[in-house]
C-alpha cells in the first residue's frame, strides 16, 4: 500500500541506524514489524498464567530432561 508520510528526518535516520536498513522504505517496514512483534509478545505476556490444564513449570522441565 502505498503512503504519504512526513516522517522527521532525525527519527528516520536513527531507524535505519538501528535497522541496518539501506533504504527509508526497509527502515519503516523493519520497525513496524518490530513494533508489531513486541506487541504480540506483551499480549502473550499478559496471557501468562491465565491458561488452566497448561503444563507447570516441573512439567516443562521434565520434558526438556527426556530430550
Amino acid at each position: 500500500m502505498k503512503t504519504t508520510i512526513d516522517i522527521p528526518e532525525k527519527e528516520l535516520r536513527e531507524v535505519m541506524k538501528h535497522t541496518r536498513a539501506k533504504t527509508k522504505r526497509d527502515a519503516v517496514v523493519k520497525a513496524i514489524a518490530e513494533f508489531n512483534r513486541r506487541q504480540r509478545l506483551e499480549e502473550v505476556s499478559r496471557m501468562m498464567g491465565t491458561l488452566d490444564g497448561f503444563m507447570t513449570l516441573e512439567e516443562l522441565k521434565k520434558m526438556r530432561e527426556m530430550d
